[in-house]
């Protein structure tokens, strides 16, 4: 093989393997285009005839030792009426997904991040997908834990794990619990955007068998969130009692 026959296979390679590129870059170009978009700000949805507040969850399946620590932790703070949201606190998971108190959340989706703002504490998660993910090892633990995202098909499924011990929310678990949320996209009788959340949770330490549970959002178009601003009571007390103190 001459040279010359030598150079025009090798630009040929590299012409195949650009062509290649450029092929598997439209196509993820028109996977990404093809998935739903959760943007937006969402709303609690509720059913025709459901009550304001919804009804009962039910038992949860709570092993001895869970019911113990809940017992213990309502008896230490509902003599003084504390709650972490009092303290500033957010809701922490699944507590902040499945209701976050009634306020509204707002979604913004990028193909390698969603970025969930409860407006309640204004209190922030973020949904990794893909290389965006960070490694095992630099994941700390939070009481919105570390999520991470992947597609099958037009529903978006988060698994969810180094969460904190939480006996405070409707929802307690322990450090070891792991959520599993699958996101997707409906449309009721009257036209409303709603977005579908079906969550899984188990927990061993905590939980006889796994506890599941949905949550349906309404899309509230051209929607604002509100400031939260939780600590601005206690200080706007703190400046009056400092006034008092110098004018006495």
């Amino acid at each position: 093989m001459t040279r010359a026959s030598r150079e025009r296979l090798g630009g040929g390679a590299i012409g195949l393997l650009m062509v290649a590129g450029t092929l598997a870059g439209v196509a993820r170009a028109q996977d990404t285009a093809a998935r739903p978009d959760f943007t937006g700000v969402w709303t609690t949805y509720r059913e025709p005839g459901q009550p304001r507040f919804g009804g009962s969850q039910g038992d949860l399946p709570l092993t001895p030792e869970a019911s113990a620590r809940i017992d213990a932790y309502r008896a230490l703070v509902e003599p003084t009426g504390d709650s972490p949201g009092g303290f500033c606190l957010g809701t922490g998971m699944p507590g902040s997904m499945m209701g976050s108190g009634g306020y509204p959340m707002e979604i913004m989706q990028r193909p390698e991040q969603l970025m969930i703002v409860y407006e309640a504490h204004s209190e922030i998660r973020r949904v990794y997908i893909g290389d965006r993910n960070m490694a095992e090892a630099d994941r700390l633990p939070d009481r919105n834990g570390y999520s991470s995202g992947r597609w099958e098909g037009d529903t978006l499924v988060v698994e969810t794990s180094h969460l904190k011990e939480q006996v405070d929310q409707r929802y307690p678990h322990s450090a070891q619990a792991r959520i599993v949320e699958r996101y997707r996209l409906t449309t009721d009788a009257a036209g409303t955007t709603v977005l579908v959340a079906d969550m899984t949770m188990t927990d061993p330490d905590f939980y006889r068998e796994p506890v599941t549970a949905q949550k349906k959002w309404a899309l509230v178009p051209n929607g604002h969130l509100l400031a939260y601003e939780c600590n601005e009571p206690a200080w706007l007390d703190h400046l009056e009692e400092l006034r008092r103190e110098s004018t006495r």
